[in-house]
């Protein structure tokens, strides 16, 4: 069980964390918006589209997650515990359509990077990436559909029966209630984990074998650069470190509220902030033309301000060889 305390200090907490969540995917979304106005054609190159969706889905997540947690630590008595539980059920739907987008954009990087597709899987991916704005939109549908369910599963008010305080927690009564749980976390959780563990071994051997090569082409004259493309591949195998480390937090936290009949769903929802932060920061220090516009604004404001003239961070400058990779 968790105190009022510690309620009140995951609230405090996802707050700030809101605040850096927001301000991240905010810019991610501001850069991707220009971009559309800039191509030719109005239209995003999938990578961007994909970013864009996780972006929204992010942000959407911590008002969710900062509205939820503000309801568990004002209505002690549960008076609007119906409202308490949609949320929660929004929150899971949320985080499925985020692990499965971020998945599906590992998924596509996977596709660009690896030189040398294995020969079966070529014609299923390029047909997955040639219709990403369908792939989202079922992301979106399975979120949803496979969320509502839960709303069957979660007890309003457990503070008579278990001695439980929280409104809406999800504490399975029957084995089909139990049942549907480790569906969701396998669908949600686990499934997308692999897709991403897949991908991320794919581009590692491939990259691997591309640097080796290179090196005996130039009997290792010189180091291997692959300019804005080792970004990205640094990007994308981040990315997968983060969901894995943040997949077994929130297993556990889900089996303790689940099996242990511990109701530790503040920080459930507190872990996911966590990670939409961390994530939204991977993919704007990932593109290096993102990084580098962020930092030129960021100290162009402290410009304004001579006493922070300090904190300053020193520009990255644009080596001659890289160029724009497209993602």
């Amino acid at each position: 069980m968790l105190s009022s305390v510690t309620k009140l200090a995951a609230w405090v907490l996802t707050g700030f964390l809101a605040i850096l969540t927001i301000f991240f995917n905010m810019y991610l979304l501001l850069i991707n918006q220009r971009n559309y106005r800039k191509s030719r054609k109005h239209r995003l190159n999938p990578a961007d589209f994909i970013i864009t969706a996780i972006s929204l889905a992010s942000i959407s997540l911590q008002v969710l997650t900062y509205l939820w947690q503000t309801l568990d630590v004002i209505d002690t008595v549960c008076h609007i515990s119906l409202a308490g539980a949609i949320l929660l059920v929004l929150i899971y739907s949320v985080k499925f359509i985020i692990f499965w987008s971020t998945a599906f954009l590992t998924f596509y990087y996977g596709t660009k990077l690896v030189v040398e597709p294995v020969h079966c899987y070529t014609r299923i991916q390029e047909g997955i990436v040639k219709h990403v704005h369908t792939a989202l939109a079922v992301i979106v549908v399975s979120g949803f559909a496979n969320c509502v369910p839960l709303l069957s599963v979660l007890t309003y008010y457990n503070g008579t029966t278990s001695g439980l305080s929280d409104c809406g927690s999800i504490m399975p009564t029957d084995m089909t209630g139990l049942a549907y749980i480790f569906y969701y976390v396998i669908i949600s959780d686990i499934v997308p984990g692999i897709v991403m563990v897949k991908c991320s071994i794919s581009i590692s051997y491939h990259l691997a074998k591309h640097l080796l090569d290179m090196k005996a082409s130039t009997n290792g004259a010189h180091g291997p650069k692959l300019g804005t493309q080792m970004r990205v591949i640094k990007m994308t195998l981040s990315m997968v470190v983060v969901f894995i480390i943040f997949l077994i937090v929130d297993i556990f936290t889900q089996m303790t509220v689940v099996l242990m009949r511990q109701n530790t769903l503040a920080l459930t929802v507190l872990f996911a902030s966590i990670y939409t932060t961390v994530s939204a920061f991977v993919l704007v220090y990932g593109k290096k033309s993102y990084w580098k516009e962020l930092i030129a604004t960021y100290n162009l404001f402290l410009d304004e301000y001579p006493c922070l003239s300090s904190m300053k961070v020193e520009e990255v400058k644009t080596e001659p060889h890289e160029h724009s990779h497209g993602h």
